[in-house]
């Protein structure tokens, strides 16, 4: 593989690995274990594992490798580990590497289970966690400390889709030695460059848009070879959050047809949102591609000008509004994914985000009529007609 390739043709080709027989398609190597030539040979592989060489498939195998390094090569991490969901890369990414008295730093807009892996599992086990408004420096400024050991926040948050300056909050970290994790889900790694701008290790929910069209689990944890060979392995290996060889497979599909399918459901939801600004029905309307976007000079300089994939809608009349909303769409799906194919629409102060407190939900902006709807490949017009029906439904 060329490192001058571009992302597309990475996407593609990058970390091909071919049997005997020299196949198109990758291989799906659905095995457990490895034979060893003798004896020696075994003993050796377990003193170290050569570049092509595995053990046993909770350690690594040939198709999760394939996908580890073509996603690796696509973000611009040396390497990556797959995982078996998105949020066992969340845990393995921050457990690893942590310790009791540790302190971390992170935003306090988070998918919930990541909120409950830094409030009542790190915690639990001695680290300190400080929470802040990731869009405010200030707070980052005032919160890291000069034993500070990672920050971490989402690029692009769940629901309300803040966008927060991942080179601004590296330099302030990088400043004490702390390091930079950032989930970049929403973010994508087609429209975004996190390694390149100050971030020291990536996570994604590979089920998101990665896989993209609903099919399976998976996640990644992407950074230096340092890292993800000398501390997260070693974890993962032994706790058992290995990525299935057949789920690696179906990303490694994924992944060639990524920048078509996010690019497309991109420009889709930008038409959706400009469209939608000022409707009535609407409290507010929350798209990062929109001038309206508290940060969208950001998403200018760190995402290329893309807004993502997914637009957030704020109905008016709380909760009985929203779900006559969901309940009135006919093209989009209720369900609680996203990064999808299908269109997708989610209620997250009773599903996503069920177990915060209503003070929790209230700091966050995560309001009874909040919609998040992950935009898919259909027609923008089909989906903006079906919209429009829909919040007339829940006007009434």
């Amino acid at each position: 593989m060329s490192e001058s390739w571009n992302k597309r043709t990475q996407a593609v080709h990058g970390g091909i690995r071919r049997s005997q027989y020299n196949e198109v398609s990758e291989a799906i190597f659905l095995t457990q274990g490895f034979v060893y030539d003798s004896a020696e040979q075994a003993e050796a592989r377990f003193i170290e594992t050569g570049p092509d060489e595995f053990i046993y498939a909770r350690y690594g195998n040939p198709t999760v490798a394939m996908f580890e390094q073509r996603i690796a090569a696509l973000e611009g991490a040396e390497d990556g580990f797959a995982t078996a969901s998105g949020m066992a890369a969340v845990n393995g990414a921050l457990t690893s590497m942590l310790k009791a008295g540790d302190h971390v730093v992170s935003a306090k807009a988070l998918f919930g289970s990541c909120l409950y892996i830094l409030e009542n599992i790190l915690t639990r086990y001695g680290v300190e966690v400080t929470f802040v408004d990731g869009t405010d420096l200030d707070q980052w400024k005032a919160a890291i400390r000069p034993d500070t050991k990672a920050v971490f926040f989402e690029s692009m948050s769940n629901p309300t889709l803040e966008v927060i300056d991942i080179r601004a909050v590296a330099e302030l970290a990088h400043a004490v030695g702390a390091t930079v994790i950032v989930d970049n889900v929403f973010s994508t790694p087609v429209f975004s460059q996190a390694i390149a701008q100050g971030a020291d290790v990536v996570v994604y929910s590979a089920t998101k848009h990665i896989d993209g069209q609903g099919r399976a689990l998976g996640g990644v944890i992407l950074g230096t070879k340092e890292f993800i060979r000398g501390t997260v392995e070693p974890y993962l290996k032994h706790t058992g959050g290995a990525l299935s060889p057949f789920n690696a497979w179906i990303m490694l599909k994924g992944l060639e047809t990524l920048a078509l399918r996010v690019n497309a459901q991109a420009e889709t939801a930008q038409k959706l949102a400009e469209a939608l600004e000022g409707h009535e029905a609407l409290e507010r309307i929350m798209y990062p591609g929109l001038k309206s976007h508290a940060q969208n000079a950001l998403v200018q300089s760190q995402l290329g000008g893309k807004g993502g994939t997914v637009l957030s809608l704020d109905i008016k009349g709380g909760k009985d509004a929203a779900f006559r909303f969901l309940n009135a769409l006919t093209i989009p799906v209720i369900s609680n994914n996203l990064g999808d194919a299908k269109s997708i629409a989610t209620h997250p102060a009773t599903t996503t985000h069920q177990r915060l407190s209503d003070a929790q939900k209230d700091e966050l902006g995560i309001t009874p009529g909040l919609i998040r709807f992950s935009v898919g490949l259909e027609d923008a017009g089909d989906l903006l007609e079906d919209i429009r029906q829909a919040l007339s439904a829940a006007a009434v």
